[in-house]
């Protein structure tokens, strides 16, 4: 039966009608006599229910048309973000309700993480394909400690993560205190770009926009907002006064002119000059400029694989003779190059922390990078001083289309024939080194555990047709992708965690995956066990949101480099190495990664051992992620 609008109950005048109600039941009651019990700090529900002799409860009736998080939610969504990951908390429970509600959950799109290092860690995989940040949100103290170690992830990475947290400053409105802090934002202070703590809804418009541009200002790094709970939950009461800035990103700082003059003379005149890439392109444009680099010079490419710099197959590719190239150059161009002392220096930190250097007297050292631009004073992602001859703070990708320009003006006929001499050399290095990785890679290739090697080829023949990204870091896989897969586009690798932190691949992968779901991409990630264990509950976020990803576990069964830290110091000390595994092995019980995964609503096959069923199993679980869902395959490896 319909109901007439004069009859029907508005919910204001039903909740104000319920406190009227409740009130007038709870005062005829008769005493009940009860043991007291003392009351548990930050527990919203009596330990027992109310007695006859308890005085009405206080109940306020408390709505908000227009709060203040509704007017944050609008400043956010003028930044672009297509998402925000979060573990949800109470400190910012307001702009959670936003988002949803106002927002419609639309750019940005709430996705539910399960942990705040996985927040961050996902926005910090997803920057590095999608080339701009996505929204963080955590909880006061708690929340940031659970995602410090992701910012620090980011921060030595140089990615641009945009991270918002709740706090209650003011004491007096505050619903709990072990949650809340006078500076909150001090805790990471030292490994984000810029925070800051907005006291209104300008100054957080105003903020707000300032930390995007920071954040995507080369050097490109974390930044952070505090998002105070009174100002999200308050009436927004001068909404017409308030206004939204408009956002401009600067342009990247490009090197000087005098210093790229200079450069390229010293490259053309060099008869062994060698390029070192570490994280230099950020875009497919970096990369074809960096190969018209090589190519106009002829020289040698050093990829440290900070990013896909530098396409696997092409013939100056030569980062498998870095020892040999950087000894005998007499010119050495480093661009965006983070342990740059390491390059030109021997190393044998591991037994007896000296150095010594490779380069020979009188080579020249040019380093281009952004990292000249800002440095902290506490944490040491620097590495050791190198010395340099000729250095530029400045922007590498920017700064290789004029630095290209300028060589073109010197080299001369004569100059390019000897050039295109070197050019046939390096080929055939090149070529020769081809041909050993392929003699290595057949090693142990029907052992079990499955070599790293035949997982590598086995994953390649399963993905070689499709659009694919890898996106995991690969230097506890022998790097097997990169020196055998033919990779030529920059969402093909991103690179690694930036600060070796464990727990980062698992989550930054399905981050990435889910830039990458938009593009069609089928998202390849190669997964240590141990990196998996600090936050397993990533798979149920890849299953709850149907981002699709091929998970492979490279299943070793232990923390191997720990493993061989362990055996180093135990040669060191003359003591044998037969109790090395006690500590960094995966063992007794085995983890069944598969049956994790579909604990977690993930399509799951393995332990695999044998190598002879490994091809079919990823060729399964591919179409299972070409469905657009997330899928895993359980392979238990050889160590390395």
């Amino acid at each position: 039966m319909g109901r007439s609008k004069k009859s029907s109950v508005g919910r204001r005048n039903f909740l104000k009608s319920a406190v009227v109600g409740v009130a007038t039941l709870a005062a005829p009651m008769e005493a009940v006599s009860a043991t007291p019990v003392e009351a548990e700090p930050h527990r919203s529900v009596p330990l027992i229910p109310p007695t006859e002799t308890d005085p009405p409860p206080d109940i306020d009736v408390l709505t908000t048309d227009h709060p203040g998080s509704d007017f944050m939610v609008d400043v956010i969504k003028s930044l672009g973000f297509e998402y925000v990951c979060a573990n949800p908390g109470s400190a910012f429970r307001a702009l959670h309700e936003s988002i949803l509600n106002y927002g419609g959950n639309q750019n940005p799109e709430f996705i539910t993480c399960c942990h705040e290092e996985s927040s961050v860690a996902m926005a910090h995989g997803y920057a590095k394909i999608e080339g701009r940040p996505l929204c963080v949100f955590a909880h006061g103290t708690v929340g940031l400690q659970h995602a410090a170690m992701a910012i620090y992830n980011a921060y030595c990475d140089r990615v641009p993560v945009y991270i918002v947290i709740g706090n209650s400053l003011d004491a007096a409105t505050r619903h709990t205190w072990v949650h809340t802090v006078q500076d909150a934002a001090l805790m990471v202070r030292d490994y984000v770009k810029w925070d800051d703590t907005p006291v209104s809804l300008q100054h957080f418009a105003e903020s707000a926009v300032r930390a995007y541009k920071i954040a995507m200002t080369p050097p490109m790094e974390p930044v952070l907002l505090v998002a105070d709970t009174d100002l999200q939950e308050s009436p927004n009461s001068e909404a017409a006064k308030l206004r939204i800035p408009k956002l401009t990103v600067a342009e990247p700082p490009q090197g000087d002119s005098g210093s790229v003059a200079e450069a390229a003379r010293l490259l053309v005149q060099a008869e062994n000059p060698v390029i070192v890439v570490d994280k230099a392109a950020r875009t497919q444009a970096g990369m074809e400029h960096l190969v018209e680099l090589a190519e106009l010079l002829q020289a040698p490419v050093i990829d440290k694989a900070g990013r896909m710099n530098f396409p696997t197959r092409h013939p100056l590719n030569q980062s498998t003779r870095e020892r040999r190239l950087i000894a005998d150059a007499d010119v050495v161009l480093a661009l965006e190059v983070a342990a740059l002392f390491d390059v030109v220096n021997s190393s044998k930190e591991h037994v007896y922390r000296t150095f010594r250097p490779i380069m020979k007297t009188g080579a020249k050292l040019i380093s281009i990078t952004a990292n000249d631009l800002y440095m902290k004073a506490n944490y040491q992602d620097a590495e050791r001083y190198a010395q340099v001859d000729l250095a530029m703070a400045a922007d590498a990708e920017t700064t290789v289309p004029p630095l290209i320009e300028a060589m073109k003006q010197l080299i001369t006929p004569a100059r390019k024939t000897e050039f295109q001499a070197r050019g046939a050399n390096l080929a055939a290095a090149h070529h020769k080194q081809m041909e050993q990785l392929r003699a290595d890679a057949s090693y142990a290739w029907d052992a079990s555990p499955v070599s790293t090697a035949r997982l590598s080829a086995e994953l390649w023949e399963a993905i070689k047709d499709e659009d694919w990204s890898m996106v995991s870091y690969i230097m506890h896989f022998s790097w097997w992708p990169l020196r055998t897969w033919p990779i030529e586009k920059h969402y093909q690798f991103n690179g690694g965690p930036g600060a070796a932190g464990m727990g980062y691949n698992a989550p930054a992968a399905v981050g990435a995956a889910l830039a990458n779901r938009k593009h069609g991409r089928l998202t390849v990630n190669i997964q240590c066990d141990g990196d998996l264990m600090y936050a397993p509950g990533v798979l149920w976020t890849a299953a709850h949101h149907r981002i699709p990803i091929l998970n492979v576990m490279h299943n070793n069964r232990a923390y191997h480099q720990e493993l061989m830290h362990l055996q180093r110091m135990a040669n060191r000390h003359n003591r044998g190495i037969d109790r090395a595994w006690i500590g960094t092995t995966i063992e007794d019980p085995n983890i069944d990664f598969a049956k994790l995964a579909q604990s977690m609503g993930v399509y799951a096959e393995g332990p695999i051992t044998d190598p002879k069923d490994l091809g079919a199993a990823i060729r399964r679980a591919v179409a299972v992620v070409k469905r657009g869902e997330p899928a895993l395959v359980d392979v238990v490896t050889q160590p390395r």
